[in-house]
């Protein structure tokens, strides 16, 4: 009588264990097993952590085994059970291995097919079209499509973090809680006694470093101690938290009149300023997307504003990037003056403040939010519908939207819905970061996401032009070692541009991500299917990018560069100054957020810039949906490149007081998931 052994792995997460029954079916080309309770008599079966083998046996050999069926049966109370993986030992003394990493809940069945990764085209059995099939047909039911806001990408279809389905939940709620983390961040950073102080405002600047966390020789500090500084504002451009914004100016665009009597002061080659923006020493940053958003009045004792600057940015002799002249509307006119570093102390350093100010809105909304959480999400929707476990580009990607549809859930329930914790400190609460998003919608293209074009279309991607512009050449070494790795695994199962071309399920991936999850918005240009491997690869390196380096880029940096309020301040308490000469430190001090906004702020952008415990950095990828060696081989040859980058960023930083590590791959996480 065949023997087949049976080795089951339960994962080792919290409450991954179980004691339910579970029963397995081998199903082969020849036959099927009975289906078999997996039990071991006075032994715990199943326990979180567990590698446990069991017998089945069977009166004829199976043949090939092409399935392996799971299921969990209530014992007492349901109870979830998260499995790994199975392997079987076959009778002649091969192991087949069926990576599994779902959850098993209430009374359910679980279908896998072995580790090896299939195109549809490849598969030649009746038997597992239709399981492939099947498995599709069950994910678009449990993966739906909403529109969150009209005019935004759409969303998983879930209101709260526990209607999603269990596979792609946290494994523990608590850890993901916004108020909770946001009270938690707030009560360590012992500020507070001043949490509820809405309508307080601070004394003075140095009243602002009563809720300012001191750690020695890190960015943060620097920040406090240089914040008035023109050098240290025209830095942020280029390595803070949003180096997206900042474009070689080629022309001043007529909305902003500034003169070359203005700013002949502050330019220094001799060279007027029609000369150095021929000579490409001119950059300009312009939040029009400001303009005509509606600012947060859920607070009625307190009147918040908002601006839409455009400022200039001077590139001098030592390659310090500065600004030379600010106007915080869009409209010139008598009262929009263009503020100048000539202009008295705290003229010049409030209207730096609102540039700094809408820059943040800016970069929380758009950069962060929009363009790497609500991004991610489309792409992963997308992937659970129309790719089954076994494609090759499912298992390339799983790695990188873990938990990202948990997050971004947990976000709408909490942060950024109507009534959120982002409500209670941002001047865009209360609907206006969701107008900036609709309004960006209508411009955002797939060529923007991908990153060497995002940096050429703003023209900064001349190394010897901006040469501490880290972020970009950083950027450029992760985006090419992804994109290297992807050619790698997409040459191991492509072996032409027609077997591309034949992939039903790739093509129906692709034209998901346009037709619904983008949903044909017009100028998206997003690609309805792909006709080359050249074209693929671009595709998944945009996925993987974004969920890891850029996410990254835009996000762990948070508290280094906002922890001081005034150099990031998420309202504005007083309207822009209208005319010069009016500014006095008590007008900036009032302009600033009070003491309540503060510390939310505080809590905020602390939470958000934490890693997860048990983080996976990229590159890493212990769940082993792939077992082909060929790819294994990839992984370590990416693994081997990313180390490097690592190393040479670490060698770069050595005695830099602003060092930059946002996009050193040992700090880059997998996936979108805080």
């Amino acid at each position: 009588m065949p023997l087949y052994t049976v080795t089951v792995s339960t994962g080792s997460q919290w409450f991954a264990g179980t004691d339910d029954y579970i029963y397995i079916t081998l199903v082969g080309t020849e036959g099927s097993s009975e289906k078999t309770l997996l039990d071991k008599a006075l032994y715990n079966d199943f326990e979180r952590g567990a590698v446990d083998s069991y017998e089945v046996r069977v009166e004829e050999n199976l043949g090939e085994i092409l399935l392996v069926k799971i299921e969990k049966k209530k014992y007492w109370v349901h109870d979830d059970w998260y499995c790994k993986y199975i392997t079987v030992k076959t009778p002649s003394g091969d192991y087949i291995e069926f990576p599994c990493f779902l959850w098993l809940t209430d009374d359910n069945e679980v279908v896998l097919r072995d580790g090896r990764a299939f195109l549809p085209q490849d598969d030649k059995t009746s038997l597992v079209k239709r399981h492939r099939q099947k498995e599709l047909e069950m994910r678009r039911k449990t993966y739906r499509w909403k529109e969150w806001q009209p005019g935004f990408p759409m969303s998983i279809d879930a209101n709260r973090h526990k209607d999603l389905p269990r596979d792609i939940q946290f494994d523990s709620e608590k850890g993901v809680d916004f108020v909770l983390n946001y009270s938690k961040a707030i009560e360590n950073l012992c500020v507070n006694q001043f949490m509820h102080m809405f309508q307080s405002s601070w004394s003075d600047f140095g009243d602002f470093e009563r809720i300012f966390v001191r750690i020695k020789n890190t960015i943060s500090e620097y920040v406090l101690r240089h914040w008035k500084e023109d050098f240290m504002f025209g830095y942020q451009f280029l390595n803070g938290c949003n180096p997206v914004v900042i474009q070689k100016c080629t022309k001043l665009p007529e909305k902003f009149p500034v003169t070359n009597e203005m700013v002949s002061v502050s330019l220094e080659r001799g060279l007027t300023l029609e000369q150095e923006i021929e000579a490409g020493n001119v950059y300009i940053v312009d939040y029009e997307v400001l303009e005509d958003i509606r600012p947060n009045c859920t607070d009625p004792c307190t009147l918040q504003y908002l601006a839409a600057p455009i400022c200039l940015i001077y590139k001098n002799i030592e390659n310090k990037i500065l600004p030379i002249a600010i106007q915080l509307g869009q409209t010139p006119g008598k009262n929009n003056p263009i503020f100048l570093p000539t202009d008295a102390q705290y003229d010049w350093l409030l209207a730096k403040i609102w540039v700094r100010s809408s820059d943040f809105h800016h970069h929380q909304t758009i950069t962060h939010l929009l363009r790497t959480h609500l991004m991610t999400e489309v792409f992963a929707v997308a992937m659970y519908r129309q790719l089954p476990a076994v494609h090759p580009v499912y298992k390339l990607l799983i790695p990188h939207i873990r938990f990202t549809m948990a997050i971004n859930t947990k976000a709408r329930e909490q942060l950024i819905c109507e009534c959120g914790l982002f409500d209670k400190a941002n001047a865009t609460g209360g609907g206006g970061h969701v107008q900036m998003i609709q309004k960006t919608m209508k411009s955002l293209t797939f060529r923007s996401l991908c990153f060497p074009d995002m940096i050429k279309a703003r023209a900064v991607d001349d190394k010897e032009e901006l040469p501490t512009y880290f972020y970009r050449d950083d950027g450029y070494q992760v985006w090419e070692a992804t994109k290297s790795f992807v050619s790698d695994v997409v040459h191991i199962y492509y072996t032409s541009d027609e077997t591309l071309q034949k992939d039903e399920e790739i093509q129906a991936f692709v034209k998901d991500v346009c037709s619904f999850g983008m949903q044909d918005f017009d100028q998206c240009e997003f690609p309805k299917s792909l006709n080359s491997r050249e074209a693929l690869i671009e595709y998944l390196t945009v996925i993987v990018f974004t969920a890891s380096a850029q996410h990254a880029a835009v996000n762990f940096g948070q508290y280094d560069w906002y922890s001081w309020i005034p150099n990031a301040p998420s309202t504005m308490r007083r309207p822009p100054p209208t005319q010069k000469g009016l500014a006095n430190v008590n007008v900036v001090i009032e302009s600033l957020p009070d003491r309540g906004r503060s510390s939310w702020h505080l809590g905020a952008v602390w939470a958000l810039s934490q890693y997860q415990e048990g983080e996976l950095y990229l590159g890493m990828y212990p769940d082993e949906h792939f077992i082909e060696k060929p790819v294994k081989a990839a992984m370590e040859k990416f693994r081997k490149q990313l180390a490097e980058i690592s190393g040479s960023i670490k060698r770069r930083n050595e005695g830099k007081k602003l060092p930059y590590y946002n996009m050193s791959p040992d700090q880059i996480p997998n996936s979108v998931a805080v």
